[in-house]
């Protein structure tokens, strides 16, 4: 077994992350200019208006939300992979609208940036492009996997 299963308290500390997980996402939106729907709509100071692109933003940036993305996408990937039963308590904060949300934001707008900059070293682009791909993989991954156990698996028992 494993541990949530001998320690059934542990689906209540899931439930308490998981704003945390999506909050990730978020940032992320935030950080490239884009705002996701449904997410708390605070009221932009003035000044905060700069309209930062993952097209127009330091190299270094772009590649620190690419890693950070990649890390987040990976993780919860391997999570779920090895406890399927979590996606109940995903599902609770409606993370299949969010993450498909974030995806269809995001995913592009990174993409392009990606592709559309110019690099010193070609080995940098190959490397955020190998990234980038791969968080999508995992998004899409995690995607089914949630959709097969809160929606499908039910239906087949």
């Amino acid at each position: 077994g494993n541990i949530f299963t001998q320690q059934p308290s542990y689906f209540s500390d899931l439930d308490e992350t998981l704003p945390t997980v999506l909050q990730v996402f978020n940032n992320i939106l935030h950080k490239c200019g884009l705002q996701c729907e449904g997410a708390s709509a605070e009221p932009q100071k003035l000044e905060e208006k700069v309209s930062v692109t993952p097209g127009n933003m330091p190299l270094q940036e772009l590649k620190d939300i690419v890693l950070y993305l990649c890390d987040t996408c990976t993780t919860l990937w391997a999570f779920l992979d090895v406890f399927p039963l979590a996606c109940q308590t995903f599902q609770k904060h409606e993370f299949c609208y969010r993450l498909a949300s974030f995806y269809e934001l995001a995913i592009p707008e990174l993409e392009t940036a990606i592709k559309k900059r110019h690099y010193e070293d070609n080995s940098v682009f190959a490397d955020l492009w190998r990234r980038i791909s791969h968080s999508r993989k995992k998004m899409i991954e995690v995607f089914h996997t949630l959709i097969n156990q809160v929606c499908l698996q039910p239906i087949l028992e």
